[in-house]
């Protein structure tokens, strides 16, 4: 049976490191798993009165049923300024609302990223830590990716052409899929 990973990348640019580091997962994930890619790009601002009057934005709902089908999930953040990408956050804060805690509860979560500075995404990585602790996810910590010096290791369009580190994301993304 096939495991699927729900893959989200915090970064609105299409050329992002951070969504090129998420489509070359998709092409390194070992057999038997696969990667369905998630948009967080049409999710608004959290806006408690938005959700009380009209209830969960269609996006939103979209991302949960994605979340309820997937047997584990994979966050490509970026950093900026050390920390979590605000787009990024609200869209995870959408996606618990509702019946969306109950579905982060016990759900295998990896996190990876890329970032042009020498630092990877350390900082970002390690300030998800009590957010998915909070939402009762399983943070899977036996592996940690973080693509340093990204403006060197992707091409104009995005994509990861670096031999290293597509290596370094199919051993990352083998542990993680032998996990779910």
């Amino acid at each position: 049976m096939t495991k699927t990973i729900l893959g989200l990348s915090g970064s609105l640019r299409r050329a992002s490191f951070n969504a090129g580091l998420l489509r070359a997962a998709t092409e390194l994930v070992p057999k038997g798993a696969r990667i369905e890619i998630g948009s967080i790009r049409d999710v608004p601002l959290y806006d408690g009165d938005l959700e009380k009057s009209s209830g969960l934005p269609p996006a939103v709902q979209l991302l949960q049923s994605h979340l309820q089908a997937a047997d584990g999930v994979l966050l490509v953040t970026p950093e900026y300024n050390n920390g979590i990408p605000g787009v990024f956050k609200n869209a995870i804060d959408w996606m618990s609302r509702g019946p969306g805690l109950q579905m982060w509860a016990g759900k295998p979560v990896a996190v990876i990223g890329a970032s042009p500075g020498g630092f990877g995404t350390i900082m970002a990585q390690n300030h998800w830590l009590p957010v998915l602790r909070t939402l009762k996810a399983t943070v899977w910590a036996e592996g940690r990716l973080m693509v340093s010096r990204a403006g060197d290791l992707f091409d104009a369009d995005g994509n990861l052409t670096d031999t290293a580190s597509r290596d370094r994301l199919a051993e990352f993304m083998g542990g993680f899929a032998n996990t779910l």
